[in-house]
């Protein structure tokens, strides 16, 4: 019966996954491999030098993630909020800058992933943060903060349950 659940959650990833633009699914992919120490994200990823230099970018800026996965303040810690959500800001604020992720949703599935279930309840306040920035031309700006439900803005709890479906390179099979 748990697996069950779990197969049923795990669809559900699969789905939301689908649901994004091949753009959010490519770049969420390649962060994961930077992020994540998956892969080479050059050899797999880059196809210009304009994307080597994003992606050698990217490298430096996800080295706040290792600072990060280990000070995820509780929920009434507000002495460790402020280097805490800082380093989130500058990192979210990367990724919404690349231009890539174009949502709310692909921007929460990428950080669960990359920073685990305890981050979620910290990704609302990231995001709007980050995408209010006027470093972020206006009309993407409101595309952006548009793109984040009521429900998920004022969720009065989140899920622990650590994400099941990470997603990878697939290589294409020779015709």
């Amino acid at each position: 019966m748990a697996n069950t659940g779990t197969a049923s959650l795990t669809i559900a990833e699969l789905r939301e996954f689908a649901s994004f633009t091949a753009c959010e699914q490519r770049y969420i992919k390649r962060s994961l491999d930077v992020g994540l120490g998956r892969q080479d994200a050059f050899k797999l990823w880059a196809r210009d030098a304009e994307e080597t230099a994003s992606i050698r970018s990217q490298y430096v800026v996800y080295q706040e993630l290792k600072a990060l996965r280990g000070q995820v303040p509780g929920d009434s810690a507000f002495e460790s909020l402020e280097g805490f959500m800082g380093k989130l800001l500058r990192v979210t604020a990367f990724d919404i800058a690349q231009d890539r992720l174009t949502c709310f949703s692909a921007y929460r599935f990428l950080y669960e992933r990359l920073l685990g279930a305890e981050v979620r309840p910290f990704l609302p306040s990231a995001f709007c943060a980050a995408a209010a920035l006027p470093q972020i031309k206006p009309e993407r700006r409101k595309h952006l903060l548009q793109s984040i439900s009521e429900a998920a803005a004022t969720a009065p709890g989140w899920s622990s349950r650590a994400p099941s479906f990470y997603p990878e390179w697939v290589e294409k099979e020779a015709a």
